[in-house]
């Protein structure tokens, strides 16, 4: 099995996303269904296989859910579908020569694809268009939020 690329994941629908982060989980933290269950606190491995094969679950449990996992695939398929873009938030490092360059890459590929779309849609995969202007959208944003920081730092606490 291929080992899939996290940071370019986007899920199709609810159950791929509730999947994912079980995925993430096992190959990012080494946690079984039944440890995240364990985890989770009042959650039995029973009822998590129920929810994952199903792709619902108990709303109040998403945010735990996802912490444990360590991925947030639930709430950015949940936000995309409302029609919502997910962007995370900046930590404040400096983006190196080699991330920039990733955003230009990627930049030209998306404007590429788009070009070709207006001169006939029906030759391009729209699907991947659309994921591809959004992951466009989405670090250009964090880069200005990142710049954002710059100009209006946090203040650091003292211990």
């Amino acid at each position: 099995m291929p080992v899939r690329n996290w940071k370019r994941f986007r899920a199709n629908n609810l159950r791929d996303a509730m999947r994912a982060c079980k995925d993430f989980a096992l190959e990012k933290r080494q946690l079984s269904v039944a440890r995240i269950a364990e985890l989770m606190g009042d959650v039995t491995e029973d009822s998590l296989y129920g929810w994952l094969s199903k792709g619902s679950m108990p709303t109040r449990l998403i945010p735990t859910f996802e912490m444990v996992c360590g991925a947030h695939f639930v709430s950015e398929w949940l936000a995309a579908s409302a029609g919502r873009m997910v962007i995370a938030m900046p930590k404040g490092s400096k983006a190196n020569q080699a991330e920039l360059m990733q955003i230009t890459t990627d930049c030209s590929t998306a404007m590429e694809k788009l070009a070709a779309f207006y001169a006939d849609p029906s030759k391009v995969d729209t699907a991947e268009l659309l994921e591809l202007l959004q992951r466009h959208l989405e670090q250009v944003a964090f880069q200005h939020h990142n710049v954002g920081q710059y100009i209006a730092p946090q203040l650091e606490f003292e211990a």
